[in-house]
């Protein structure tokens, strides 16, 4: 039961500030790990190859701390404690309703707000951007930091959710494809598509089924147009449940770029109502997840 319990917790709980105030939170001091490897290594020649070390070591390394972890003789109270810290129900929640909170109050509030959650540039968004973004980001991050490290726990416990996030991290870090990491974080880039591949489009049958929506053809239609391939399966099954056009035009770098719409069909002028219907949207994905591990937990 050490999954639903992580669920749980993580769902009331959360990220509580007084505690990460006083000690560095797991994905932090996997990041500060990665950087200082990056720093290292990504000079000279054969950058794809000491790509592929890192990411090879990094994650020996944390399935060998899942597995030390896992036998210590303490009941899965640390093992339970510690997957509900590598969940980000509650903060996703909370972070995607206060853009909401924050465009109800005005366009500058909701643009900081979003910024929070999002690396496009928010100086020329308008309303109905800054909206579509943090749909967006409920969509792609409910996979990334839900869905997809109780899907690795499922799969191979304690090991398989520290691989996982610490090669989220690391893809976070240097897998885009920048002049500087693009042969450094190759290695990192493919590792964490492979992960999520599965638990994406897990994600995006979770939203699909507990919103009753059942036809296929539009997800199998704008999914595959998305720059990631896994992130545009969750986006896909949101848009049309929420009636609203995903993607489309953003600027990043002061660069306007011209994505292709996810469900183009739907209303593009997004507010403050459609954002709190996504937030409603991540809790019912949860609650199909919690069913998930309950059942397994009892077989």
């Amino acid at each position: 039961m050490i999954l639903p319990l992580a669920l749980i917790l993580d769902a009331l709980f959360g990220e509580p500030d007084w505690l990460w105030r006083r000690l560095p939170h797991p994905a932090v001091l996997m990041g500060r790990l990665i950087a200082r490897a990056e720093l290292w290594l990504n000079r000279g020649q054969a950058r794809r190859a000491k790509g592929v070390a890192l990411e090879l070591v990094l994650v020996i390394g944390a399935a060998l701390a899942g597995v030390l972890i896992h036998a210590l003789p303490d009941h899965g109270i640390i093992e339970t404690v510690l997957v509900a810290v590598l969940l980000a129900q509650r903060s996703l929640v909370d972070h995607v309703r206060a853009v909401a909170r924050g465009l109800r109050r005005g366009l500058e509030e909701g643009k900081r707000a979003v910024a929070m959650i999002v690396g496009r540039d928010t100086a020329p968004m308008r309303e109905p951007d800054v909206a579509r973004a943090a749909i967006e980001s409920a969509a792609e991050n409910l996979s990334d930091g839900v869905i997809a490290p109780a899907f690795w726990y499922l799969v191979a416990g304690l090991p398989g959710i520290l691989v996982y996030k610490i090669a989220n991290t690391a893809d976070s870090m240097i897998g885009h494809m920048t002049p500087r990491h693009q042969e450094f974080g190759w290695a990192a880039a493919r590792f964490d598509d492979l992960l999520n591949l599965v638990p994406a489009r897990l994600t995006a049958l979770l939203l699909a089924l507990t919103h009753g929506w059942l036809d296929p053809r539009p997800v199998l239609r704008d999914a595959p147009k998305h720059r990631s391939p896994n992130a545009g399966w969750p986006e896909s099954v949101l848009a049309p449940v929420l009636n609203v056009a995903l993607a489309g035009p953003r600027s990043y770098n002061g660069r306007m770029t011209d994505y292709p719409w996810v469900w183009p069909e739907g209303r593009r002028d997004p507010g403050p109502d459609d954002i709190d219907a996504a937030a409603d949207a991540l809790w019912r994905a949860w609650a199909a997840m919690l069913a998930i591990a309950v059942v397994a937990a009892l077989l």
